[in-house]
């Protein structure tokens, strides 16, 4: 039934020029056959395996680039922090985040280190980074003494953790320890209110973009 509603945007007429699947999707569907359902054309979240395989490629360029990393670079862009030659580190490895941000980074001439579950010493390797990309889900993992002085640090997390204090009984937290670490950093992206924002800045210019490429066809 997934497979045939997708197939019906994706050759169907109209004025269909996106569409957005939220991932992760339920474990009884298969990520990969939906994703590659999507036309190149209509991806405007840019998971499509041709976008991200045209990303990885040097001299190529995707139609559209992931929005969470894509939201990445234009905040180390607009704060005017410099990527080029800098060395990155990029805490997660996942399809979403940690590989194409991981991409951004290396095409735009930094030197870059993904830290996954399995690295040892992850703090040693994350200390050398003039640029953090933090994207493991996990709370607060990246501590000060993590940091190095000046470092610029993205936090994409988004955990929840327990607060009595709110009537929610929770409040969300990012992957950083925001009080320690924003005594050490040159810049350093809040959660909630940073990133997020800024993806779905991403995703609008996105589907803008792919709505005026369909205009010019």
């Amino acid at each position: 039934m997934e497979l045939e509603s997708l197939r019906a945007l994706r050759h169907g007429g109209g004025f269909e020029k996106s569409i957005l699947v939220q991932l992760p999707l339920p474990k009884h569907i298969n990520e990969e056959k939906i994703l590659s359902e999507i036309s190149i054309e209509k991806d405007v979240d840019g998971f499509h395996p041709l976008n991200i395989g045209k990303l990885a490629m040097k001299g190529r360029e995707p139609l559209f680039v992931p929005c969470t990393p894509k939201g990445c670079m234009e905040l180390l862009s607009r704060s005017g922090v410099t990527v080029k030659g800098k060395r990155a580190v990029v805490v997660g490895r996942s399809n979403i985040v940690g590989l194409p941000v991981s991409l951004l980074l290396l095409k735009a001439d930094a030197t870059v280190s993904i830290v996954h579950s399995r690295t040892p010493d992850p703090e040693s390797i994350v200390r050398e980074a003039d640029i953090v990309i933090a994207a493991a889900g996990q709370a607060m993992m990246i501590k000060g003494d993590w940091i190095k002085p000046g470092a610029a640090v993205i936090d994409v997390g988004t955990n929840s953790v327990d607060d009595p204090t709110r009537k929610s009984g929770y409040r969300l937290v990012g992957d950083v320890d925001f009080a320690e670490v924003s005594k050490v950093a040159g810049y350093l992206t809040p959660v909630p209110g940073g990133v997020g924002p800024m993806t779905v800045a991403m995703l609008l210019k996105n589907t803008v973009d792919g709505a005026k490429r369909g205009i010019v066809e």
